[in-house]
């Protein structure tokens, strides 16, 4: 029997990174992202995370096969802001239905629980019943809906806003 493994993710795992993106780029509208990247243009954004402070990202694997990867993000550039992070996820698509979004989630939350964060916002496209039952396990609250705020498919979508604290009491 195989054991998932969730680790930082390094960056031998950007290729696996980007490919697991680019499905949701291409076949969903979880992301609002139109275009598929390249591992190259995909660097900018692996870069911003790091080994130590709020912005991490952590990665579920199997077999040497990563499944699917979590992390935190700035969430605006004003200063005020500085003790939130927005959070990212997701698995691929073979990975699904093996509960990793909670595994990787605890993972990426007990990295971070030294750190000067106060809360943490995460935004996901509706209807996505899986990102809603996700968010609320991990302890998340709804907080509001954007309506129509993007456009893809020929539609617009409306994105759930939740968030929580680091801390959960």
């Amino acid at each position: 029997m195989s054991e998932i493994v969730i680790r930082p993710a390094v960056r031998a795992d950007l290729p696996r990174l980007t490919e697991i993106y680019n499905h949701y780029v291409l076949h969903t509208p979880v992301t609002f992202d139109l275009e598929p990247y390249t591992v190259e243009k995909r660097a900018a954004w692996f870069d911003q995370f790091g080994s130590t402070g709020r912005y991490r990202l952590v990665v579920a694997e199997e077999n040497g096969v990563v499944l699917g990867y979590a992390g935190t993000l700035r969430f605006r550039p004003k200063a005020a802001y500085e003790t939130t992070v927005e959070t990212t996820i997701y698995c691929a698509q073979d990975a699904i239905g093996k509960r990793l979004g909670s595994r990787l989630y605890a993972a990426l939350f007990d990295a971070i629980k030294g750190e000067d964060i106060h809360r943490i916002v995460a935004g996901y496209t509706l209807p996505n019943d899986a990102s809603a039952a996700l968010h609320a396990r991990c302890g998340f609250k709804p907080v509001g809906i954007y309506t129509e705020v993007g456009r893809k498919f020929g539609r617009y979508w409306d994105v759930q806003w939740t968030e929580r604290p680091l801390k959960l009491t």
